[in-house]
């Protein structure tokens, strides 16, 4: 969804609703999803009275002839409320350590470099190599992973999986733009990786590999891959991404890389986990996933949202229009403050503005008798200015903008907040959850926007401008704004 905002009032810019975040982010997502939540005494029990798939059972064997896991490792796999997870087996203290996989079992560019497939693979963005390597290595007998590919799942809850209808329920939602321009981006890399790689390499690919195959790659990485370890990017560690995302964790200081016995006569690089929480025996293992992401990113990478509106999110793009007769100038100005051409500003719900949007915001409306503000003269101090009201027409101006921003993007869904909230009072499925929870944060938020700029429209003659301020400065302005001695003829 775009909107040009500023062109039927100065012709100078123009604001967009929505922002494309693609690849990569990192960890974790429900590996087996159950129809019906489990009850309080099943969860109570977990991993006992409910039994996991024989896959899983066979997973957590080869773990322990890979001396992965014994009789001393305090966690295992068990059916969660989530679908599966991880289990404490007895008591875990905070920070104490849950697992350790060695470096050989991890996949990740490296793995893709030692393969068959290295050298084809070379000079391909990370995450391509590595999805390429795990389509490859799921379609061998005799892959080292193969009972670990046996338990992953074919789809997530994630908004890339969805069908066109499940899709119509996100109608207006920033999220369905972000999910249609994902799916495009998968595409057209797999177009070129077949074109390319795949088809003159078909010794190397003798299965074929289809654009759901590739999906199947891209959502695992998207959901599963850890990023924020010492020296790696992107990688999938086997066990470790069974454990879930709870909301009640605030950190994300769970995870190292640490040197130490791989097995009884080896020794590697090690994926420490250790539990953020302590925990009784039977509780669930849980991590932070990422404390920054919105709930619309929740939702297209893990396929999930919380029930917290302060993960609600919506983002501002604003442009400096190239048409603008000073485009040269406010590029200069906006690049030497950090920003460019195309601003991003997410906003979250009960939260103030981000830092930035005002100053881009005037900095865009700019024009008329305010432009003198852009001569070189200003350069070093404008931004300054900027972060106040610079005139009452240009601060007026941007608020009519964005209120009727937020008015035509309010129009764009096809149910109301109240209608929302009803819908959530029956028993969703998980997908239509996630929908309705989006779509209502989204228009809570553009709510709380146009609330912000209405009142800032209803205080535009209270509030103190730029040739004010210039004036008070000189000492030719007293404090209540009245000019002083002969000058105040003039004005």
């Amino acid at each position: 969804m775009a909107t040009s905002v500023f062109s039927a009032c100065s012709g100078y810019a123009s604001l967009c609703q929505g922002k494309n975040f693609f690849p990569f982010a990192a960890k974790g997502s429900p590996l087996l999803h159950l129809k019906r939540p489990l009850s309080a005494k099943c969860v109570a029990s977990l991993g006992t009275e409910i039994s996991v798939p024989p896959a899983v059972d066979t997973f957590w064997q080869w773990l322990k002839e890979e001396g992965v896991v014994s009789g001393k490792t305090p966690v295992k796999p068990g059916v969660v409320p989530e679908g599966l997870g991880l289990v404490a087996l007895k008591d875990i203290s905070r920070n104490e350590v849950v697992l350790q996989v060695p470096k050989r079992l991890w996949i990740n560019p490296d793995a893709v470099a030692a393969s068959e497939i290295g050298k084809v693979c070379n000079g391909l963005k990370p995450w391509l190599a590595v999805a390429l390597f795990l389509i490859r290595e799921r379609s061998k007998d005799d892959s080292l992973w193969k009972h670990y590919f046996s338990i992953l799942p074919k789809e997530t809850d994630s908004t890339i999986y969805w069908s066109e209808e499940e899709l119509s329920e996100l109608q207006g939602t920033q999220l369905l733009n972000t999910t249609q321009s994902v799916k495009e981006y998968v595409k057209s890399e797999f177009r070129r990786l077949e074109e390319e790689i795949i088809l003159p390499n078909k010794k190397l690919f003798p299965s074929p590999i289809t654009i759901d195959d590739f999906f199947w790659a891209f959502g695992i990485l998207r959901s599963r891959a850890f990023s924020r370890l010492r020296n790696e990017n992107l990688v999938v560690i086997p066990l470790a991404d069974l454990i879930n995302h709870s909301a009640a964790v605030t950190t994300e200081d769970h995870a190292y890389e640490i040197k130490g016995a791989a097995g009884l006569f080896s020794w590697d690089y090690l994926f420490s986990l250790r539990s953020p929480l302590s925990l009784k025996a039977g509780d669930q293992v849980y991590i932070q996933y990422d404390l920054n992401k919105s709930n619309a990113e929740l939702a297209l990478d893990y396929g999930f949202i919380e029930q917290n509106a302060d993960r609600n999110a919506y983002t501002l793009t604003l442009q400096i229009s190239a048409s603008d007769p000073f485009f040269g100038d406010k590029l200069d100005i906006a690049e030497s403050n950090g920003f460019g051409e195309t601003a991003y500003f997410d906003i979250f719900y009960n939260r103030p503005l981000p830092p930035g949007l005002l100053p881009y915001l005037r900095l865009v409306a700019l024009g008329g008798t305010d432009a003198f503000l852009l001569e070189s003269i200003f350069r070093n101090s404008i931004w300054g200015h900027l972060e106040l009201p610079v005139s009452r027409d240009n601060e007026e101006l941007i608020c009519r903008v964005i209120r009727e921003t937020c008015k035509t993007a309010l129009a764009g869904y096809h149910t109301t907040i109240e209608e929302d909230q009803k819908f959530k009072e029956a028993k969703l499925n998980s997908r239509l959850a996630i929908a309705v929870g989006i779509r209502e944060g989204e228009k809570k938020l553009l709510q709380q926007i146009d609330g912000i700029f209405k009142e800032k429209e209803l205080e535009l003659a209270q509030l103190e401008y730029y040739q004010e301020r210039r004036l008070k400065d000189l000492g030719l302005c007293g404090e209540n704004g009245d000019i002083l001695g002969d000058l105040g003829k003039f004005f």
